[in-house]
């Protein structure tokens, strides 16, 4: 089966308007903050009576009110209605650096139909992913270097030409795709003097064919993953690659960082789920010769391109597994008496392989938080509670997992037994579908919250680690307490959020997921501090045996521990890959390397 091209977009070349096509789309700004995550009209607010709201309808979260937000924050962070911060409303398009692009590329752009801008609004949209220090910036500054213009490519071939362009005239090529990167990755180097190109894929966001016999789909690398699974929905298939950036993170982007989704257990990691892709060089076109599900033929090329981040080229289009949409999905959640116990199941479960799609542990500290938002209320408020507190359950130790089946809807009960049969021989007890639901929600509003914490004086982020099992615990533990030790001793006046969950499972370890948060008030630069008390949290993660990162990635942000984690050898192996692919640094993000 093959999807048809657009109409719109011939007839719009026939006209001779194509240079002009971004005028005819949504521009994302208008959509998406430009200053803060996601949706313009999607935002924690405190209303008039200092009650905590989320705002607009994209989530179930949406015009609810939450009572006990407020007292959360106070708790939690020392955080005060009365103590606010202000921010830009707008950006000033006069402390935007100046675009500087010779004549001569322009001219060559307009006669290879090319969509570009000049704009500010688009160029600063385009230079920063959401690493707190980036959003920091935005609200109270500006970035020394910006890209100088955006190129918006519709297909492989106008990838194609613009890399040779860039090859032409020595110019610097930033692939843009979701724009969700926390490592730094699309920040533009300060001292690059050349010409610094914004290659943003958007626009190239079709299912290019789907393969129902072999079932797999050929895509564009600029769709949106919310997109992709919608337009396969229309067929009947899936990919069931659902990261939290899913609505926001694009195809080409997951390639580009070896991302890994809520549902991996079933669907795989994204490096599971490639078959085939295609992306442009300065050196020509890397793609294998064949479609096939395996090759034994030396090292795996796609492994030097997932992963690349930027660095070598752009991927243009990629041929992904799908599945047929399962006919029944089904959550769950657990309470554990306390965190060992839960790690101690998902362990075993792991064992037995019989992991559902999604089975994710939070510790204490998120389940309070949980429970202050509205969305695990009910296992506080229910009768449920007191069998808990009959059982022996601290609520200020608890810790609750949240499940999703998905499948054939016979195999899903037997397979929701079996893991609740297991859960019980490790002191678990069930807390209900409605619980597992908010939970698997909270994963897509939680990045919300870091937008109104900067509001109140409140400063945190979110990264990530892979772990052998063996050392989950004491990994976990020890990165809290080294979080809250550097925050004492960095003249944080208030106890900060330290807090993780288990995210990912695998048979030799699990993925560890972090978040920490402190008030600055009193701080001079409260972004030097956090970076400091970030590098010691990461620092803890490698002498406690986890990874440098999981599935978010180097950017430029880690890759200070390159060498140490893959070996000078190896890291002398990825340079020499880059000097063949791309001699003149044509795509110099400087991430990675």
């Amino acid at each position: 089966m093959v999807v048809a091209a657009e109409l719109l977009l011939d007839l719009l070349i026939i006209m001779g308007l194509q240079s002009h096509l971004y005028v005819f789309l949504p521009l994302r700004q208008e959509l998406l903050k430009w200053n803060g995550w996601g949706y313009n009209d999607s935002k924690f607010i405190f209303n008039k009576k200092g009650q905590a709201e989320f705002t607009g309808k994209r989530y179930r979260l949406g015009g609810m009110v939450l009572p006990t937000f407020k007292e959360w924050m106070e708790k939690t962070f020392g955080a005060s209605l009365d103590h606010k911060t202000t921010s830009r409303a707008t950006l000033n398009v006069n402390d935007v650096p100046p675009s500087i692009v010779k004549e001569e590329f322009l001219q060559d752009l307009r006669a290879a139909k090319i969509s570009y801008s000049q704009d500010a609004e688009d160029r600063v949209f385009r230079a920063h992913g959401h690493c707190l220090h980036e959003i920091f910036i935005l609200r109270e500054g500006m970035f020394k270097r910006v890209p100088d213009i955006v190129v918006w490519p519709v297909c492989h071939e106008d990838v194609v030409k613009i890399v040779e362009l860039a090859c032409k005239h020595n110019l610097c090529i930033i692939p843009f795709g979701g724009g969700t990167s926390v490592s730094s990755a699309l920040e533009c180097p300060e001292e690059e003097k050349r010409t610094i190109v914004s290659l943003d894929t958007s626009q190239m966001n079709r299912i290019l064919w789907i393969d129902e016999k072999n079932l797999t789909a050929c895509v564009e690398a600029g769709i949106v993953g919310q997109d992709l699974e919608n337009q396969l929905a229309e067929s009947g298939f899936c990919t069931g690659h659902e990261p939290d950036s899913m609505e926001f993170s694009s195809l080409g982007g997951w390639v580009a960082t070896r991302a890994s989704g809520m549902k991996k257990t079933i669907y795989g990691n994204i490096e599971d789920m490639v078959i085939h892709i295609k992306m442009v060089t300065p050196r020509g076109i890397v793609e294998k010769n064949c479609q096939v599900p395996r090759m034994s033929t030396g090292p795996d090329i796609h492994h030097f391109i997932m992963g690349s981040e930027g660095t070598l080229g752009v991927v243009t289009e990629v041929t992904i597994k799908i599945r047929p949409v399962p006919e029944y999905q089904k959550y769950g959640s657990v309470v554990f008496p306390n965190f060992e116990r839960g790690v101690a199941c998902l362990r075993e479960v792991a064992k037995q392989r019989c992991a559902p799609a999604s089975i994710r542990l939070v510790d204490n500290a998120q389940f309070q938080f949980g429970k202050y938002v509205d969305l695990l209320r009910q296992i506080s408020l229910s009768k449920g509670f007191n069998l808990l507190l009959f059982k022996g359950f601290d609520p200020n130790i608890l810790c609750v997992a949240t499940l999703l089946f998905e499948g054939d809807r016979e195999k899903v009960l037997q397979h929701e037994k079996q893991v609740y049969d297991i859960a019980t021989k490790f002191g678990g007890l069930a807390a209900g579908e409605d619980n597992g639901q908010r939970g698997y929600m909270l994963t897509f509003v939680i990045a919300y919250l870091r937008d109104l914490g900067l509001d109140y004086y409140v400063i945190g982020e979110s990264f990530e680690t892979s772990v052998p099992w063996d050392r989950v615990l004491d990994l976990c533990r020890n990165v809290k307490e080294r979080i809250v030790r550097e925050c004492k001793e960095k003249g944080v006046q208030f106890a900060p959020l330290s807090t993780c969950r288990v995210t990912q499972t695998y048979d030799a370890g699990a993925c560890v997921y972090f978040y920490f948060a402190f008030n600055y008030r009193g701080i001079s630069d409260p972004i030097h501090v956090y970076e400091q008390i970030e590098r010691a949290a990461r620092e803890e993660i490698l002498a406690n045996g986890g990874s440098l990162s999981h599935h978010h990635g180097v950017g430029k942000l880690r890759k200070r521990w390159m060498k140490e984690s893959i070996s000078d050898v190896g890291l002398g192996m990825l340079r020499s890959v880059k000097e063949y692919v791309d001699p003149n640094n044509i795509f110099g993000n400087k991430n990675l390397l």
